[in-house]
């Protein structure tokens, strides 16, 4: 009786418990030989602070765009593949707008207006950093997300409002159109060359048992800036008439307009935060990382969807949750793997939770 009851058991794993199980050993194996690195002091305690802090400042900004692609889900039920180049679109006329301000008098106004496309207005000469110009930072960062949202407003005017009711993937289809649309227009007037636009970052003083090492105050500009609309957006949800709103449209739509819910008016607000989030998460990675290229909304948004889908698709803090474990394992993954090949490791882990829980870490909305 014994030995049939363990042969159905066998008989009930699938290969994706096999894959999974395989997966979740191999990872198992990993945490313990870190355990064992960082003993045994293979891996001292200041490198592994620095992937750790390196990690959360990835996540944060990973964070704040994935919040908008899954408000944008969640609302209007379509995976929008333009949202990494509204990204792009905030890093570009962002800092555009910086260069604007803070190389006044300094720079001239050709190579500032295309963002150095002509080689000049070095960084280093107009100061682009938080102290040697904190307005010009400043408003770039409140231009990245109003120009954003004009743009992303525009196109749903343009493309999406007109497809609204025909479904997912045709909407789908049209996001991944506006999407190369858009990033070829950037290049039109930008160009498509890599360029640095920001002057080295900084380094805060702070007592000698902190590892500040490893910290600037650029991804200390990040990290307060990102904790802040992360803040303001769960207040927005939470407490006030807008954000039950959008909780109902995005538990049912049909329901929410019979029950007098202004629809239009919580889409509006969707692109607005949604779009103004992504603005401002592609101007900040340019604060951190120093450079800009026209595929930078494009080469992170597959971790943007990672993050989503990790942490269940329509769910913010199931994309707040999924950011932090995306930044974390790209990062961490770094003591075994080349930094070229370190965003394999985050994929595997969305493999690895979607076999055993398929709606992510927070359930999220149901996929069209």
């Amino acid at each position: 009786m014994s030995t049939g009851s363990g042969q159905g058991r066998f008989s009930n794993v699938t290969a994706q418990d096999v894959v999974g199980g395989l997966l979740l050993l191999g990872i198992a194996v990993l945490i313990l030989d870190l355990i064992r690195l960082v003993v045994t002091g293979g891996l001292p305690l200041g490198r592994l602070w620095a992937y750790v802090w390196n990690g959360i400042v990835d996540s944060l900004y990973i964070g704040l765009a994935a919040i908008g692609l899954s408000m944008t889900y969640s609302i209007l039920r379509f995976a929008n593949f333009s949202h990494g180049d509204l990204v792009t679109t905030g890093a570009f006329s962002g800092w555009t707008a910086a260069y604007l301000v803070g190389g006044l008098g300094v720079a001239e106004l050709s190579s500032r207006l295309l963002l150095r496309a002509d080689g000049g207005a070095q960084p280093g000469s107009v100061g682009m950093d938080v102290l040697s110009a904190p307005l010009a930072i400043v408003v770039g960062l409140i231009v990245a997300a109003i120009i954003t949202i004009g743009v992303a407003l525009a196109i749903d005017r343009l493309v999406y409002k007109r497809l609204r009711d025909a479904g997912g993937i045709p909407l789908l289809i049209a996001s991944v159109g506006v999407a190369l649309a858009l990033r070829y227009l950037i290049a039109f007037f930008y160009t498509t060359e890599t360029r640095g636009v920001v002057a080295s970052a900084p380094q805060p003083e702070a007592p000698g048992f902190l590892p500040m090492e490893t910290i600037n105050l650029h991804e200390a500009t990040l990290v307060i800036s990102a904790l802040t609309l992360i803040l303001g957006i769960h207040l927005l949800l939470q407490y006030t008439k807008l954000g039950k709103s959008m909780r109902a449209m995005s538990d049912n739509k049909d329901l929410a307009l019979i029950t007098g819910i202004p629809t239009e008016r919580v889409i509006f607000a969707t692109w607005v935060i949604g779009s103004g989030l992504a603005g401002v998460a592609g101007y900040l990675i340019v604060l951190d990382r120093g450079q800009i290229t026209i595929n930078l909304g494009w080469f992170l948004l597959l971790l943007i969807f990672a993050a989503v889908i990790l942490g269940g698709i329509g769910s913010i803090y199931g994309a707040l949750a999924g950011s932090l474990v995306i930044g974390l394992t790209i990062n961490l993954s770094l003591v075994w793997i080349p930094a070229d090949m370190n965003e394999i490791a985050a994929f595997t882990l969305m493999i690895l939770v979607l076999i055993f829980k398929p709606d992510g870490l927070f359930g999220g909305v149901e996929t069209a």
